[in-house]
């Protein structure tokens, strides 16, 4: 093992151990077959062509090898990913074959991930966060798929690669790794508000806020005034909220901030529109017009009873949402972008990739076509029907206007698609993730906003330094 493997392993773990909740899933599967060592990387897009033409054999260069592809999904999504490859693997002209290997949750893979590098015993396919993959590539062990997609004969057209929303698109592309992208998205979920409709009209509003002055407003209203139809005797909840990365990330975005600058190099989370999503969230709380979450989904079992007139979190949860409205209170809610200081809203967009680690040419090339097939409109409209993530493509709108119509919420947050914006998909960000919390946790305990930033800073740099390809 190379002096730079040693140097980064007991990061890398220790970085798997303390992933957070929001990427994590239920841990199981079974152990897949070793890989042969991974190969030199791809071959030039100019090349692709001459090492695997069209007219090749119809089993191709791999000889009806199944591909291994390394998810996390299980019960209804692995049912239908499962449905997928099966259709994928015979219907393609070139006879790939897929074999989809359930590898337990995100954290899993990780960590089977960075265990397999060194040895070469990698899947052919892996779902991975961008912060993943870049961890990954640290160790060499990623292709660039820019190489395929701008490839003349395998890749995407230009009217294909304007189907896809721009944000969604350009999330997986690291300027840490001179613009590689490590990754190709396959759906994607956005942080959205939810507010409870019946409460905001009992307190005079006809909607929700889009500035924080108003959200405050409400708030801190709910709290004088409980929903007619929530639980006898409890008391109310402006807003309730968790100190998870992606809610401080949301509303810097939303203040017109970033966490990080433009080309990766350095973390920037100790700028203005930080000081001021976390004078306004200390000043809420204080104010006792904002609540933590004191248990998991807390925030979530309080909304639908009627005790919380907001929440924020992921799109991911509308269906569980819609279900215990309904079996609740029964009131009118819907979601929104976060209030914004921009003119337009910025909402953030997250979610898991498919990347290809380094095998063979032709496994790589086989892995793409997948990767390609399943991000047409066709397949990503079957994929958002069952997982109730967002299709990466506009054109899937056009199959799914019965689900929208049956499902608004889901409507309106995908309409937010346009304003998308992610967070750093840079090497070892789940620490820096842990260390968001912490700081915010610290803050809403009396601690110094400006100096506790700071720190957050320098200790998030240091982090990057650490994690340099």
């Amino acid at each position: 093992m190379n002096k730079k493997l040693t140097d980064l392993f007991p990061i890398l773990f220790a970085v798997a151990l303390f992933l957070t909740l929001s990427l994590s899933l239920e841990d199981g599967g079974v152990q897949a077959a070793p890989r042969p060592p991974a190969s030199a990387p791809a071959a030039t897009p100019a090349t692709f062509s001459t090492w695997l033409p069209l007219t090749l054999s119809p089993k191709w260069a791999y000889h009806g090898e199944q591909i291994p592809f390394w998810h996390p999904y299980y019960r209804q999504k692995g049912d239908i990913m499962e449905k997928m490859v099966g259709e994928f693997d015979t219907s393609n002209l070139w006879e790939v074959a897929v074999d989809a290997q359930f590898q337990g949750g995100y954290s899993s893979i990780y960590q089977k991930m960075l265990k397999g590098i060194p040895t070469g015993e990698m899947p052919g396919l892996v779902v991975a966060y961008q912060n993943q993959a870049a961890t990954y590539q640290t160790l060499d062990a990623l292709v660039d798929i820019d190489a395929y997609v701008q490839d003349p004969e395998w890749g995407l057209s230009q009217h294909e690669l304007d189907d896809y929303f721009p944000a969604i698109l350009q999330a997986d592309v690291n300027e840490q790794f001179g613009g590689m992208r490590l990754g190709f998205p396959t759906g994607r979920s956005v942080e959205v508000m939810y507010y409870n409709l019946d409460w905001l009209k009992e307190l005079g509003y006809d909607g929700p806020p889009t500035t924080w002055e108003q959200f405050r407003e409400m708030a801190c209203k709910a709290v004088q005034q409980p929903f007619s139809d929530g639980p006898a005797g409890e008391t109310p909840i402006g807003y309730e909220f968790n100190v998870d990365a992606s809610r401080f990330a949301s509303m810097v975005f939303s203040r017109g901030g970033d966490l990080i600058n433009a080309d990766m190099s350095a973390y920037t989370l100790n700028t203005s529109q930080s000081r001021d999503a976390m004078i306004f969230m200390w000043q809420l709380y204080q104010d006792s017009c904002a609540s933590l979450v004191s248990e998991p989904y807390g925030d979530q079992s309080d909304f639908v009873i009627g005790k919380a007139l907001f929440t924020t979190g992921s799109s991911s949860g509308l269906p569980y949402y819609k279900s215990g409205v309904n079996g609740a209170a029964g009131f009118q809610w819907s979601v929104a972008a976060l209030p914004h200081t921009t003119t337009d809203p910025v909402v953030d967009i997250y979610g898991a990739s498919v990347s290809i680690p380094k095998t063979t040419p032709e496994e790589q090339l086989g892995a793409w076509l997948f990767l390609k097939w399943f991000t047409q409109p066709e397949q990503q409209a079957a994929w958002a029907r069952t997982t109730n993530y967002f299709p990466v493509r506009r054109s899937a709108a056009n199959a799914l206007q019965d689900y929208f119509a049956a499902n608004p919420a889901y409507a309106k947050a995908f309409n937010l698609l346009p304003y998308g914006k992610s967070e750093p998909p840079v090497a070892c960000y789940d620490a820096v993730r842990m260390k968001i919390s912490a700081a915010y946790v610290a803050i809403l305990n009396g601690a110094d906003i400006p100096t506790t930033l700071a720190q957050l800073e320098r200790e998030a740099n240091e982090a990057l330094t650490n994690c340099q390809p």
